[in-house]
């Protein structure tokens, strides 16, 4: 990927906001972390293993590559949500995890968010979603990060829209960026880049979030394909108090760190 332009990378601010894997290539760069947010299904889907104590290890590809992988790490390999089966239990889906027998250690690959963590290049980085936002908020604070001298990038991950690559703004992500920025901000983080404030704006001025993601675009489309389990998980509020950071090419939870 080509270097992002100066301009794109919001410097001199304590918390910003970008979209996708160019957004995390413009805000990653220099930033003390670097949080992903992609509510339906990647994050929602950690928060929930490594809350049960799994260390879930990202991957970009779902092939014959992310086998190899899985091998050499000595874990599961989870597979596309409609071709989970009973020897192969676990997929990227938050409520089948919650079904299948526990496993210390799981390859969960997708093309958004699970492609941006395995590939960003920033400071530690952190899963976060609308489950866990504020438990994230505080290990991050905790830190003392969240400063333009020690910034907090937030990328919102999007979708692809069907039969492309191209990014589709998903409206899950952006409240999942803007809770998380407006967590940050009550909780001391300074210097809130425009994006970053807009998001926490528009989070914290929406009477009724969940509702409005379980009846958009995502929401429809999951729950069009037997998968409505999965959004009523993503859409449960400050349900996790899991901080799932990536060490050794896994995430696991370091809320008590």
């Amino acid at each position: 990927m080509r270097s992002a332009p100066e301009w794109s990378r919001q410097r001199g601010f304590g918390i910003k906001v970008d979209w996708g894997r160019a957004g995390a290539a413009a805000i990653g760069p220099g930033a003390a972390a670097v949080v992903v947010v992609d509510v339906l299904s990647f994050t929602t889907s950690v928060s929930v293993a490594t809350g049960a104590g799994t260390a879930v290890y990202p991957y970009r590809w779902r092939d014959a590559s992310a086998r190899e992988f899985a091998d050499r790490h000595g874990a599961a390999l989870a597979v596309g949500r409609r071709e989970a089966e009973e020897a192969r239990p676990w997929s990227l889906s938050p409520a089948a995890i919650r079904r299948a027998p526990f496993t210390e250690r799981l390859v969960l690959p997708s093309p958004n968010g699970s492609a941006i963590a395995a590939t960003v290049d920033g400071g530690t980085v952190v899963a976060g979603c609308l489950r866990n936002y504020s438990a994230v908020a505080d290990w991050l604070i905790a830190q003392g990060w969240g400063t333009p001298e020690e910034p907090i990038a937030i990328v919102a991950a999007g979708e692809q829209w069907p039969g492309s690559e191209a990014l589709r703004p998903a409206l899950e992500d952006w409240f999942g960026a803007g809770a998380l920025a407006a967590a940050l901000l009550d909780r001391g983080a300074t210097a809130a880049s425009p994006e970053a404030q807009s998001a926490a704006t528009t989070f914290a001025a929406t009477p009724d979030v969940p509702a409005l993601i379980a009846t958009s675009a995502s929401g429809r489309e999951l729950a069009a394909i037997g998968f409505a389990d999965d959004v009523a998980i993503a859409i449960d509020l400050d349900a996790d108090t899991t901080v799932p950071v990536l060490t050794a090419d896994a995430f696991t939870d370091r809320s008590s760190s």
